[in-house]
């Protein structure tokens, strides 16, 4: 996998620095009150494993799950497949967690369902925050790295379901995701 890596933009080392970073920030804003991290599946599951270990105070931890890229590189038709339960966002302060903020329609659809079902506050936590792709409005309470409009894959980020267990964060080449589906698995 590595090979189709075009270059390395944050490494572990970086990643942890960052994480390291952002941990500290949601702490002081939630110390003394109850919260709940909310994990985006499945691209933040590495990032929100990472960030919640290094938040030294009580927080419960819930997931949503939204798709909408599929097998391609263009951002589709937005899916949210499940939801926490009820008890889980009534009445409750969450931080939302997601690997990227590209175009902002996953956060913020989210964001709004969330408010929908009862939520007394919602924030987000974005691991990499891509405003050239913004297509609405939205911005992350908290962001580890703003990136570049590179197609960007590996700790949790993926292409077409690969590269999401790389340690690192790269540019993937573009003849990578650019050959037919079925060159690529």
């Amino acid at each position: 996998m590595d090979h189709d890596v075009e270059r390395i933009l944050f490494n572990e080392a970086e990643i942890r620095s960052g994480t390291d970073r952002v941990a500290a920030e949601v702490t002081a804003a939630y110390a003394g009150r109850p919260f709940t991290v909310v994990s985006v599946l499945k691209g933040s599951c590495i990032f929100a494993s990472d960030l919640i270990r290094r938040i030294p105070i009580p927080l419960e931890l819930a997931f949503v799950s939204a798709s909408s890229y599929g097998d391609g590189t263009q951002s589709g038709r937005l899916a949210l497949n499940f939801f926490p339960a009820e008890s889980e966002i009534a009445g409750r302060n969450l931080l939302l967690v997601d690997d990227i903020l590209d175009t902002g329609k996953t956060l913020s659809r989210l964001v709004g369902e969330m408010h929908k079902r009862g939520a007394a506050e919602v924030r987000s936590c974005v691991f990499l925050d891509k405003p050239a792709r913004r297509a609405v409005p939205f911005r992350a309470d908290f962001r580890v790295f703003e990136v570049d409009d590179l197609f960007v894959v590996g700790y949790g980020l993926d292409f077409a379901g690969h590269y999401r267990n790389l340690p690192y964060v790269g540019a993937l080449k573009r003849e990578c995701y650019e050959r037919p589906r079925s060159a690529a698995r």
